[in-house]
C-alpha cells in the first residue's frame, strides 16, 4: 500500500465533502485514489494493495454492505484487467482513467433513477420515508423542483439518526417534512399515499436489503393497501456494481451504540405522529428523552440488527437505472449477471 496513505481517511472525507455522494461510488473512488499514490512496483504488491485497501473500507463501518459492493466490483474489475500486463506504469493509469469514469457515470445514473421515480409523486401527496437515502432525498428534491406540492413523514431511524439528517435536506429544498418515531409508522400509515425506501441491496428474488424497520414498515404498508416502492442504487451493466447476495451473514446482529446525542437533533425535533410542531426540544427533554444508556443497554447491544429483509412480494415496485421494475423483472435483470 502506498506509503501512510489513509483510505478510510479519503472515504470519509469525500462523503462529508459530497453528501449526495453514494458509498459504493466513494469506495471505488478512495480505491481510485489509492492507486494514484500507489508505490507497488510489481501485480503481486499492488493487487495485495487494493485488497487490503477494501477490507479497510469494510471494516470502517458497522453496515458494509453498499461499501462492499462498490469495493468487490472495483477489485474484479482490476483482477480482470491484470491478466497480460505489457507496462505496469501505462496499466496503473488506465485503471485510474476507468476508474473515475465509472464515478461519473455511477453519478448520472442516480440522477436517472430519480427522475425515473418522479411521475409516481403527485401534487397534494403525503410521502412516508424511511431514514436517510441519499437517492429517496434526491428524488424528492427533484419533485419538488418541478414545482410538486407534497408532504414528506420520515421515521426517526433512532440507530443512525439518519431521519433527522434527511429532514435537514428536504426542509432545505422547501419541503413540509416531519419527523415521526420509529414506532408511529402505524399511526401514520392511513395519512400517506405511498411509502419510499432505499435499497441497500436486492437479491436474486427481488427482495432487498436495508436499514433496519424497512420491512415492518412494508408489512404495515402492505396491511393498509398503500404502494411500497424502493429505490435500488445500482447499476447493472459491465461498467457498474452489482448487489450483494442475501446469505444469512448479512443479517448478522451487529454492536449498535444506543448513545443519545442531543446535538444531532438541534434541526429537526422527533415528534410525536399527532403533532406538526418543529419547535426545539428544551435542554430538560433531550437529557432525558429517548436512548438513555444504561448496564442493560450494553448487555443487549448484541441483539440489535442494523439491516433487514424485505421479502418481493411486500414490495410494489423498484425504481432502478434500467426503469422502473417489479420485483421479478428485478430478478431477471439479476440472472442476466451470472449467464
Amino acid at each position: 500500500m502506498a506509503q501512510n496513505f489513509d483510505v478510510v481517511g479519503i472515504y470519509k472525507s469525500l462523503l462529508l465533502n459530497s453528501p449526495e455522494l453514494s458509498m459504493p461510488v466513494a469506495a471505488i473512488q478512495s480505491l481510485v485514489e489509492l492507486i494514484k499514490h500507489s508505490k507497488a512496483t510489481t501485480i503481486a504488491e499492488f493487487m495485495l494493495s487494493i485488497k487490503d485497501a477494501s477490507q479497510q473500507l469494510k471494516s470502517s463501518v458497522r453496515n458494509s454492505i453498499s461499501l462492499s459492493a462498490g469495493c468487490d466490483l472495483f477489485l474484479r474489475f482490476v483482477t480482470r484487467n491484470s491478466q497480460d500486463v505489457a507496462d505496469f506504469e501505462t496499466w496503473k493509469k488506465s485503471l485510474i482513467v476507468r476508474g473515475q469514469s465509472f464515478v461519473e457515470k455511477a453519478d448520472a445514473c442516480r440522477y436517472k433513477i430519480a427522475e425515473l421515480g418522479v411521475p409516481f409523486i403527485k401534487d397534494g401527496s403525503v410521502v412516508l420515508i424511511h431514514a436517510h437515502s441519499r437517492v429517496v432525498s434526491l428524488l424528492l428534491q427533484k419533485a419538488a423542483a418541478d414545482h410538486k406540492r407534497f408532504k414528506v413523514f420520515v421515521t426517526e431511524s433512532s440507530q443512525t439518526q439518519g431521519g433527522i439528517r434527511s429532514a435537514k435536506v428536504l426542509r432545505a429544498a422547501g419541503i413540509p417534512t416531519t419527523i415521526i418515531l420509529d414506532a408511529a409508522v402505524g399511526y401514520v400509515i392511513d395519512k400517506v399515499d405511498m411509502v419510499l425506501v432505499g435499497a441497500e441491496g436486492v437479491v436474486e428474488n427481488g427482495g432487498l436489503i436495508n436499514q433496519i424497520g424497512s420491512y415492518q414498515m412494508a408489512i404495515v404498508a402492505k396491511a393498509a393497501n398503500k404502494p411500497f416502492y424502493a429505490v435500488a442504487e445500482s447499476s447493472w451493466n459491465d461498467n457498474q456494481y452489482d448487489l450483494p447476495t442475501y446469505n444469512a451473514d448479512t443479517l448478522s446482529f451487529q454492536e449498535l451504540n444506543v448513545d443519545y446525542d442531543p446535538k444531532t437533533s438541534e434541526d429537526g425535533t422527533i415528534i410525536a405522529a399527532s403533532t406538526a410542531s418543529s419547535a426545539s426540544p428544551s435542554p430538560a427533554s433531550s437529557q432525558t428523552a429517548l436512548h438513555m444508556k444504561t448496564s442493560e443497554d450494553r448487555a443487549s447491544q448484541g441483539s440489535n440488527p442494523l439491516v433487514d429483509y424485505t421479502p418481493p412480494n411486500y414490495i410494489t415496485l423498484l425504481f432502478t437505472d434500467l426503469g422502473v421494475l417489479t420485483p421479478s423483472g428485478v430478478s431477471d435483470e439479476l440472472i442476466k449477471l451470472y449467464l
